[in-house]
């Protein structure tokens, strides 16, 4: 079977899959942006970056971006068929960038899967949730609903999505919803697992941090509101103050991954420091930037209390990867995270805008590390038999494609 992933910075969401399936003996291709570095475990073909939207209104100019992405892809896909006579059986790309928009016009007889993210909604998600950045009115209104125009174009044409969990399925409209099967990326569990012989060092400091100190960690990749990186540092002068012997470990870069940029130009970063800064001990407050993969899974392993706070919108890899190590995580009592911890069972649930109790919710899990032990036990377990990688998630992720190419052959295509 011939199988080509479409993503604009793969491997991404396909790391595992795309290899998986070359290992089974099918012939995979990656389509990709010509500006992506990142190594692909299959061959990659690349389309050529996208002209700057400049001409295209505010309200418009998301999908006219995405429309010249696929264009782009497409014309490249035509490349591949004019020139080499390609044919795939089966396609499977991220709908995020507009990059299958147009797939269908080069390869009518392909199978054509996409990775449904997320559909963007005016209630109940990202835009309406925190009211410190929420921007209100009909205006805002229509802006969210208009960024959503290409997502639905992408599954109205798609034979079936695949979305990583059931929070995320459900964003789609029931119409589409229909078409989504859900199968977590998976999780590797052999790699990301307990380890009582972990090290952290913090470079320039010569601070060393074993299983058993009091780390509090916080991951994102980029430190910012919609992972709730403001309340995450309002709640730590509390915890400080109250648990002398701790530090706090944060891995991120002051960039901007989701939602707007601040307006003043300052970063998310400095500008959440900043307010709290004349309360905290900076010496015990460790921004380590991005980190080699290594160094955030002894993070992980190290630490006495994780928080993980997001939107209600698109799940980290790195939640699922905490509980995976073992941490006590502490997290936002929002929809998706409700999805992966159980309040009491498995981690700890706190009320995103809650500052005070997340203070105290932080503090209990440094102070009563033996009472942490069972959630961290039974964090691990619901991984392990929900989204282990090689046991659960790519033996479905393998079926999904395959059944695909298996549904074209009996159409006779």
């Amino acid at each position: 079977m011939k199988i080509l992933f479409v993503h604009q910075n793969f491997p991404g969401q396909f790391l595992h899959l795309a290899p998986a399936l070359a290992a089974r003996g099918h012939q995979v291709l990656a389509l990709t942006a010509e500006t992506n570095q990142r190594r692909s475990p299959v061959k990659v073909v690349k389309y050529r970056k996208p002209d700057p939207v400049t001409v295209a209104p505010p309200l418009t100019r998301m999908f006219a971006e995405s429309a010249e992405r696929g264009a782009r892809a497409a014309f490249a896909a035509a490349q591949m068929r004019d020139r080499h006579g390609y044919v795939p059986d089966v396609i499977f790309g991220h709908s995020g960038w507009g990059e299958t928009l147009f797939l269908r016009e080069v390869w009518p007889e392909a199978r054509l899967l996409v990775y449904a993210e997320l559909m963007y909604q005016t209630e109940g998600l990202d835009t309406d949730f925190d009211p410190e950045f929420r921007r209100d009115g009909l205006g805002a209104r229509i802006s969210t609903a208009a960024r959503a125009a290409h997502l639905v174009q992408a599954m109205v044409q798609a034979d079936a999505g695949l979305a990583p969990t059931e929070f995320q399925a459900a964003t789609f409209p029931r119409e589409l919803r229909a078409k989504i099967r859900v199968i977590h990326d998976g999780i590797n569990t052999a790699v990301v697992r307990p380890n009582a012989e972990a090290v952290l060092e913090i470079p320039g400091t010569g601070l060393v941090f074993r299983p058993g100190d009091e780390v509090v960690s916080y991951v994102s990749r980029s430190l910012e509101p919609y992972r709730g990186y403001h309340s995450f540092m309002r709640a730590l002068p509390a915890v400080l103050a109250a648990r002398p012997n701790a530090h706090v470990v944060i891995v991120g870069d002051e960039g901007q991954s989701y939602g707007a940029p601040p307006k003043d130009g300052i970063s998310w970063k400095a500008r959440f420091l900043n307010e709290v800064r004349d309360r905290l001990d900076l010496g015990r407050v460790h921004f380590l930037g991005r980190v080699p993969y290594d160094t955030y899974l002894s993070l992980l392993q190290v630490s006495r209390v994780h928080a993980y706070l997001t939107y209600p919108f698109v799940l980290s890899w790195s939640c699922l990867e905490a509980l995976a190590a073992g941490a006590m995580v502490v997290a936002s009592d929002t929809g998706p995270v409700r999805e992966v911890i159980s309040d009491g069972v498995n981690g700890r649930l706190v009320d995103f805008f809650d500052i005070a109790s997340w203070s105290a919710a932080l503090t209990d899990a440094l102070a009563n590390p033996a009472a942490a032990a069972p959630l961290r036990k039974a964090a691990r377990a619901g991984v392990v038999t929900r989204y282990d990688l090689a046991g659960i998630c790519l033996p479905q992720l393998i079926d999904f494609v395959e059944d695909a190419g298996k549904r074209r052959s009996a159409a006779g295509i």
